[in-house]
């Protein structure tokens, strides 16, 4: 079964979302090469980009392998949002998506991400800025509100596809709650009934049961997986597969698991050279250890990691636990 934003078709399983830091190239063709709808690149900023950053510029970076993939920009200034739009549409993304949901402070204090939900004239005037520059399709990332007391979100919603946005992302949580207690679905019901645009929900999303469950309360179009998915990539086929068919595959064996966290690390240090590649590496296969036998000591040795070798040496000593 599938679904459309403008014009890209998509099927309707589910799309890894934009994770600073965590949906870099090498993770992104991963969780396609399991079945992700379509993803998204980490968040890029509209000023940087105009500045002529090469760090934001690598971010845009898109393989063969990855798509449909999104890029996805923040900023808060329309002209900046445009100019970028045309320069990032030199790496030939499949969607546009726009920030406006991001609650980490550094964003958010500088007046981009969560912070537009409280300045919903100047949010409408970026999407309309990046429509007017794009021919592909153009979606926005929100939130609930600011905070519980400033819950705009079906204001800000209709304000978004009267803008043109092609496609809108719901995470049910309000900036002030980050992550935590648990994503409002109910939220999303309620965007999803007054819309005429594809609505994409978001939260609480780390098992196929989850995924279903999701789509069923609300009645979105698509599920855009995040943390779920963090060392975890073959969490899309599971989800694929238990929403055609019913069912789905245990997780894979964990001589498997560990192969496909070096898979990832050799593919950021092919895309991003070894420094910046086994840096982050720490974090990546640390999330692959969740759940192991020893998964503290597990996490530590991740945490050292400067070296293909050190990874071998990781998935190794995991496999011996696991066996005692």
């Amino acid at each position: 079964m599938q679904m459309t934003i403008g014009t890209v078709a998509l099927d309707r399983t589910a799309a890894l979302a934009p994770m600073a830091g965590v949906a870099d190239r090498a993770f992104r063709e991963l969780c396609r090469s399991f079945g992700a709808a379509y993803t998204v690149g980490e968040m890029v900023s509209a000023k940087g980009l105009r500045q002529g950053s090469k760090k934001s510029a690598q971010l845009l970076e898109i393989g063969p392998g990855e798509r449909p993939c999104g890029v996805q920009l923040f900023g808060n200034v329309p002209g900046d949002l445009a100019a970028a739009a045309e320069l990032a549409l030199d790496a030939h993304p499949d969607i546009l998506d726009l920030n406006m949901g991001c609650p980490a402070p550094k964003i958010a204090s500088g007046g981009g991400g969560a912070a537009l939900m409280r300045h919903p004239d100047t949010a409408r005037a970026i999407i309309q800025a990046v429509k007017a520059v794009s021919p592909v399709p153009v979606t926005v990332k929100f939130r609930k509100g600011w905070d519980e007391e400033h819950l705009n979100y079906l204001d800000f919603a209709r304000m978004a596809q009267e803008a043109g946005a092609d496609a809108v992302t719901l995470h049910g949580r309000t900036r002030a709650q980050m992550y935590a207690p648990a994503a409002d679905w109910d939220s999303i019901r309620r965007v999803k009934e007054i819309l005429d645009i594809p609505v994409i929900g978001n939260g609480d999303v780390t098992t196929p049961e989850e995924a279903k469950a999701l789509y069923e309360q609300t009645g979105c179009d698509l599920i855009m997986v995040g943390r779920g998915a963090l060392g975890r990539p073959w969490l899309f086929a599971q989800i694929r597969d238990f929403l055609t068919t019913g069912a789905y595959a245990p997780d894979p064996p964990l001589e498997e698991r560990m192969e496909i966290m070096r898979r990832q690390v050799e593919l950021a240090m092919a895309y991003k050279g070894a420094d910046a590649a086994l840096r982050e590496a720490r974090k990546h296969c640390a999330w692959y250890m969740t759940g192991l036998r020893g998964a503290a000591r597990l996490r530590r040795d991740a945490g050292t990691i400067s070296s293909l070798e050190d990874v071998d040496r990781l998935a190794q000593l995991a496999i011996q636990l696991d066996r005692e």
